[in-house]
């Protein structure tokens, strides 16, 4: 998370804008958790929506109370060793003043400490969300419930101390990560192939037909996350003191683009047509790479992370099916391929034009120097969660189990983990409902005419 200008501590005063504005993102960046819900409810069969959507939802309220009681400590608290935090006064929130500003290193903001608090806290939830598209159809709900509980403690809180937090390893080196390339994306899509790996295959994996049951919700999740990850990565700059979160805006906009169109001519080449699935897909594909990146170069830059993002996710969504991994909603091929492709071209894309001299180390310069930088931390994060991600899954596949059975798999895992189906036609207003209530009235009409 890139800091803002440095100013002297006894010299700020808190911002009434930026306050407005951190809260406004902070907001945007909820929603896209009910975004990634939809985009992802919509890609599965009829009989798995409701839990796609729950699974989701559920880290709304997991993430939040973790966040509160110990993970906003370890994440961004006093550095121990370079690998996580502490703050004792943060546990609970107990020792924070509500006018209290945020402090990180020597740099002091002009925003209070709470508003990112909440800001972080949305990253904090919606990057265990993004696994479960990974694990659609095939995980009990309460197993699900207690990943996300564990792999935000053990993952989730150290990776975001080593990237963002003063004293984190990855921050100390200069690594490189705007809003979120190493910490959410490579780390959700690390996650999630470390846990297909263990819990096997989807029944009927490469033999039944697995569309997406309703293209609409696909594109209406694909456009709230767009919408949202506005505040995602703009705001990551904590403010627009000095114009850098416009040119993330900016750059958040143009690479989305470029990614889209870049995915979509592939498809047509490659397939003959313009998808709908493909649209959405590469859009996602170019708000991933761009979000370690969009600090770093300029709008033409942007087009070429788009651009690069959308053709080589469109070529690692394939990967699936020539290795036999199971990845339902392809999170690995888009949030793994995307936040490492993103991670690697600021090395060769980053431009340090307009950069002051307290913000220029996130600006940053395309060179090896850089490059070596942003190999390291995209190999640490990878390696570190996908290794615990997958002990994590064992142990519980091995306890409580993770899977539900083949047979609730196969009925429908909305009907045996939820109790409820996401379409019912049944009911008043349904077309079997409508057919029987309208039978006598068709008859009776039926008869005016023979007479």
């Amino acid at each position: 998370m890139a800091p803002a200008i440095m100013m002297a501590a006894d010299k700020v005063e808190l911002s009434p804008a930026n306050t407005g504005f951190m809260l406004i993102c902070s907001a945007l960046v909820m929603l896209m958790t009910p975004g990634l819900a939809f985009f992802y409810g919509g890609m599965v069969r009829v009989k798995s929506t409701l839990n796609m959507l729950m699974m989701s939802f559920i880290s709304l309220g997991i993430v939040t109370i973790l966040w509160v009681l110990y993970g906003f400590s370890l994440a961004f608290g006093k550095d121990s060793g370079g690998l996580i935090g502490w703050t004792s006064d943060w546990v609970g929130l107990s020792g924070v003043d509500k006018g209290q500003l945020w402090v990180l290193g020597e740099t002091t903001y002009n925003i209070p400490l709470l508003v990112f608090f909440v800001f972080q806290l949305m990253f904090a939830i919606i990057t265990p969300a993004l696994i479960s598209g990974a694990l659609a159809d095939r995980v009990k709900f309460s197993a699900w419930a207690l990943f996300i509980a564990l792999w935000a403690t053990v993952v989730y809180f150290p990776v975001a101390h080593w990237v963002w937090a003063d004293g984190g390893w990855a921050f100390d080196m200069g690594v490189i990560d705007f809003a979120g390339g190493t910490a959410v994306h490579i780390n959700a899509g690390a996650a999630a192939l470390g846990v297909i790996l263990v819990i096997g295959k989807r029944v009927g994996f490469k033999k039944d037909p697995m569309r997406p049951h309703s293209l609409p919700l696909v594109m209406l999740g694909a456009g709230l996350l767009w919408f949202g990850w506005f505040g995602f990565n703009a705001g990551s700059w904590l403010g627009n003191d000095d114009g850098v979160g416009s040119l993330m805006f900016v750059n958040t906009q143009v690479a989305t683009a470029a990614a889209m169109l870049a995915w979509l001519i592939y498809e047509k080449i490659r397939h003959g047509a313009f998808t709908t699935l493909g649209a959405a897909s590469g859009a996602v594909a170019g708000l991933v790479a761009i979000t370690p990146a969009g600090g770093s170069v300029t709008p033409i830059g942007a087009i070429a992370v788009g651009a690069i993002a959308g053709l080589l996710c469109a070529l690692a969504v394939g990967l699936k099916y020539k290795f036999g991994y199971d990845d339902s909603l392809d999170v690995v091929g888009v949030h793994l391929v995307g936040g490492v492709v993103g991670s690697i071209l600021i090395g060769f894309f980053a431009s340090g034009k307009g950069q002051s001299e307290a913000t220029g180390v996130f600006y940053g310069d395309h060179s090896f120097d850089q490059l070596w930088k942003q190999l390291a931390g995209v190999g640490g994060v990878l390696a570190y969660s996908l290794v615990v991600s997958a002990l994590l899954a064992f142990v519980l596949h091995k306890t409580i189990g993770m899977r539900v059975t083949e047979d609730e798999e196969v009925a429908g895992i909305d009907q045996a983990e939820h109790a409820e189906t996401a379409y019912d036609f049944s009911g008043a207003g349904g077309g079997a409902a409508r057919t029987v209530a309208q039978a006598p009235v068709a008859a009776a009409a039926s008869k005016k005419v023979d007479a």
